[in-house]
């Protein structure tokens, strides 16, 4: 239950993010512009609406996933075994973490019904490259759930690095995960575990809808 549960928060997360602008904006001006095109486009969506996991996942390459900073997230989530890595398992723990993320959470995008998001203003000076944008996620049934980006200022724009939804940190998650996997069987074992998953992932075409 927990799972499905954090799956479904997650995507509300990533549904609410951006894929392009023009110009170099504030992280909350950024993500509330954009916010109510990206809900729109879900739910005129039939093929997303149907459960097409191809459409979902082509939705969040194209739209979503140019925010996050899957770099500076993977050496978060590795921790202190990030330093133990080499430059070709760096390379192949980012893109699989990537993947794994992408193939997690496409499903529930096919959930997407009547959610709404509020922003909380930021105090943002010309200074600040690291921030913390809070919003909170509403829906037609449920409790408010808060939603907070960690967010840093690149070259390229603002970037999300973490996700904390309902105060539990995406990055701290899954570097439990990946430390108890670490331990079985190394970063190696790691980078084998993390392909067999997502090809099992990937195998899947429709989402599966639970009653």
């Amino acid at each position: 239950m927990r799972n499905s549960l954090y799956s479904l928060l997650l995507t509300c997360v990533l549904a609410v993010l951006p894929a392009h602008a023009a110009e170099v904006m504030a992280p909350d001006v950024l993500a509330k512009t954009v916010t109510e095109d990206v809900l729109a486009s879900l739910r005129a969506s039939k093929e997303i609406n149907a459960g097409d996991l191809g459409k979902a996942a082509e939705l969040i390459e194209i739209k979503i996933l140019p925010h996050f900073n899957f770099p500076t997230m993977t050496r978060l989530v590795m921790g202190r075994h990030w330093a133990q890595a080499t430059s070709e398992q760096r390379r192949a723990l980012t893109s699989e973490f990537r993947t794994l993320l992408v193939r997690t959470y496409t499903a529930s995008l096919t959930l997407y019904r009547d959610q709404t998001i509020d922003y909380r203003p930021l105090k943002l000076t010309p200074r600040d490259t690291d921030v913390i944008v809070k919003s909170v996620v509403r829906q037609a049934r449920g409790e408010p759930i808060s939603v907070d980006y960690a967010m840093e200022k690149t070259e390229s724009g603002w970037k999300v690095y973490d996700v904390k939804l309902a105060g539990i940190s995406l990055v701290e998650t899954y570097r439990s995960a990946f430390s108890a996997e670490i331990e079985r069987s190394d970063i190696e074992g790691l980078i084998k575990a993390l392909a067999a998953k997502n090809r099992a992932l990937g195998g899947k075409k429709k989402a599966t809808v639970q009653t």
